[in-house]
């Protein structure tokens, strides 16, 4: 699962008639902040383990996308940014009227291509699917991927690069943890030690 291995094309797709909706994940500031995060973590049937040698960094306010937690390494080398969707927060406008519109369960690949091309600086954007059994064994989800690119400056300013991991549940929500970095060398062993730092709880049996 080391960054070369997870990394191949991706085709685009695209669906015109169709606008996602999601409702904002806005946290409280200051010391509720972290009541309201792990809220959100448990409406999600989410979980994170905070590495040694990395600590919560503030959010960043950001015209293209919203996040709602972010961890940096103590070097600077690395920061950690999670991007959470419960599935009860997406809503979808669909203005074809000859078909039914699609659920919120079946939008995983499209959002993962659209985050991914909004936070990127150009179109190539190589991409990764995980196998079932990895998602399963690394994210306890039913369906994860990866995408590397140059990270847009408006979103992550003093960051060149990104990677981001993307996972979903079966009818819980979408997970996304992206990596900044600059130095790929000094970022990767890093980054390999930390794509499952965030995943769901182990299902019930």
């Amino acid at each position: 699962m080391g960054l070369g291995a997870i990394v191949k094309i991706f085709t685009r797709l695209v669906l015109l008639p169709l606008l996602i909706l999601v409702e904002p994940c806005a946290l409280a500031i200051g010391n509720d902040a972290r009541a309201a995060f792990a809220a959100l973590l448990d409406e999600a049937s989410l979980r994170i383990d905070t590495p040694r040698n990395f600590s919560t960094t503030p959010v960043q306010e950001n015209a293209l996308l919203p996040y709602e937690h972010a961890l940096r390494h103590d070097s600077g080398a690395v920061e950690v940014r999670f991007i959470i969707r419960p599935l009860s927060r997406i809503t979808i406008d669909y203005s074809d009227p000859h078909n039914a519109a699609p659920e919120p369960e079946h939008l995983f690949p499209l959002l993962f291509e659209s985050i991914t091309t909004q936070l990127s600086v150009d179109s190539h954007t190589p991409s990764s699917t995980f196998s079932e059994a990895i998602a399963e064994s690394s994210f306890n989800a039913n369906w994860a991927a990866a995408a590397a690119f140059d990270i847009d400056p408006r979103f992550a300013n003093g960051y060149r690069n990104a990677l981001l991991i993307a996972m979903h549940r079966n009818r819980v929500a979408d997970a996304y943890t992206l990596f900044l970095y600059n130095d790929q060398e000094q970022a990767k062993p890093l980054i390999n030690d930390l794509l499952s730092v965030m995943s769901f709880t182990p299902a019930e049996p």
